[in-house]
């Protein structure tokens, strides 16, 4: 008798619901089929293009680089040092370390580890709605979650009281993850003095603020996509900030991030760096240098940095645009124009979503986020007469 495999013993995974998205919209043949799911920047012609700045940063590795060899478990330090003053601003109060890490979610993933080895005990006080992956690395790794409603879907509002009240029932050495800009899902964003009020409740609490800043830029621009952040991390002990160049540069395949670990001691700095090390050494051993180095030649050129800017403005001014086009056109959305990012979630049922991808080809996420930038000045209108009827339960 042929031995049971040693995989049977797996429970079957569901289907992730956005890569099935994608294979349903590729297989509709409808003309004026309209793609919201993945959250990738496209411009008015569908596209995700590579930027300018990019390009010519990589003609500029293709000619000089004159090595492949590992760049040690830290990762590009000159990647590292330079996205410091765009991230943290010229003043820093704490020492810092960074990492280079396989995009956002390596981050993220090593940021959870580290807590988990320092505190096992600790709480992640979460949002919710939140990233899906936010979820499912906590619970890989018995951290415990305590949620907090970010915002409400139906009301389209933020639900910024009942995070404060939830929080005040954390205990010291608790953390509580935070989304720098551009909520995803939700594109609902905490206002300046909203962040300040936070920011007391963190040092007064004892918490440790994890900060996922991956669409910097996007928002409001670079540095009021940062100002609130900043000044949680300034009144905080100790925190965690974990970054994606993936957005903001453009380089999604590339899996570009960075964890940067912040305390207001060196020695306990030094404590938290050797483990960081030791657990990406087990995780990945040493980072990916190509998308790093891209963003470290365009960081150190002042040509290719005011080239990016422009490049990051007009992505961000074009979603911009879209949102407060649909905010306008669909009354129920009328929050949207005080959002920000690629993402809204729309006041929608899965029921809702299925019956706008079955009659009219609008695919989108099941829980109704949509990515904005998959709209265009070509089918904005088209979107939006659908939408309003749905809302309205209209037959559109």
């Amino acid at each position: 008798m042929t031995p049971p495999s040693v995989f049977a013993g797996l429970a079957p995974q569901a289907p992730d619901s956005l890569l099935s998205l994608i294979g349903a919209y590729r297989r509709d043949p409808r003309p004026g089929k309209i793609d919201l799911g993945v959250g990738v920047f496209r411009d008015d012609d569908g596209a995700t293009p590579v930027l300018e700045c990019v390009k010519a940063a990589e003609q500029t590795l293709l000619t000089g680089q004159s090595t492949k060899a590992y760049l040690g478990p830290e990762g590009d330090i000159g990647f590292l040092d330079l996205l410091k003053p765009i991230i943290f601003g010229d003043a820093v109060d704490h020492e810092v370390f960074g990492v280079q890490t396989p995009g956002g979610t390596g981050a993220i993933r090593l940021a959870c580890e580290l807590l988990k080895a320092a505190k096992p005990d600790i709480r992640m006080f979460v949002g919710a709605p939140t990233w899906p992956n936010h979820t499912q690395i906590l619970d890989q790794q018995g951290i415990e979650t305590v949620t907090f409603r970010h915002y409400d879907q139906r009301a389209q509002r933020l639900g910024f009281d009942e995070m404060m009240a939830t929080l005040e029932t954390a205990r010291v050495g608790d953390a509580v993850l935070l989304h720098g800009c551009c909520h995803n899902p939700s594109g609902a964003d905490y206002s300046l003095e909203q962040w300040a009020a936070i920011a007391e409740l963190v040092t007064r609490k004892g918490l440790v603020p994890v900060i996922d800043l991956a669409y910097q830029g996007l928002g409001l621009g670079l540095e009021d996509d940062a100002a609130g952040m900043r000044l949680v991390l300034a009144a905080a002990d100790d925190g965690l900030l974990a970054y994606s160049c993936d957005k903001n540069f453009g380089l999604y395949r590339e899996r570009v991030g960075a964890l940067y670990t912040l305390s207001r001691d060196a020695e306990t700095l030094d404590l938290a760096a050797s483990n960081i090390r030791a657990l990406a050494r087990t995780n990945w051993s040493m980072p990916p240098d190509h998308g790093a180095a891209v963003v470290r030649v365009i960081l150190e050129s002042e040509a290719l940095t005011a080239l990016w800017r422009a490049e990051l403005e007009a992505m961000r001014v074009r979603v911009a645009d879209l949102r407060q086009r649909l905010a306008k056109a669909v009354p129920a959305l009328a929050p949207l124009a005080g959002q920000h990012g690629l993402f809204a979630l729309l006041p929608l049922s899965p029921g809702e979503v299925a019956k706008l991808r079955e009659d009219h080809g609008i695919y989108m996420a099941g829980s109704g986020r949509i990515n904005l930038a998959g709209l265009t000045v070509t089918n904005i209108d088209t979107f939006a007469r659908a939408l309003d009827a749905c809302l309205q339960g209209e037959p559109a």
